[in-house]
């Protein structure tokens, strides 16, 4: 596991760097959830993501454009409950 330093700013803003939003799994306009923890660490991991199953059965009903397949299916719904994009 590496370590990456980061600065704080005069803003007291901190920049998270390319590499790690690739880690995370997020990209601009997603977000980010922040842990604190007792012993003064934080944990950093992506938010999960907003939704409801009416977003997803509305994609079934749709008799328009491309139909999805059973595969891809439950590829999305594990996905989703992995928290992943």
């Amino acid at each position: 596991m590496s370590m990456t330093v980061l600065t704080i700013t005069a803003k007291s803003q901190v920049t998270l760097k390319q590499e790690l939003l690739r880690h995370l799994g997020v990209t601009a306009g997603d977000r980010i959830a922040v842990e604190k923890l007792p012993d003064g660490r934080i944990v950093v991991r992506a938010a999960a993501k907003e939704g409801n199953i009416s977003d997803f059965i509305g994609c079934l009903a749709s008799k328009k454009g491309r139909k999805v397949t059973i595969d891809e299916m439950n590829e999305a719904i594990s996905r989703g409950w992995a928290g992943v994009k």
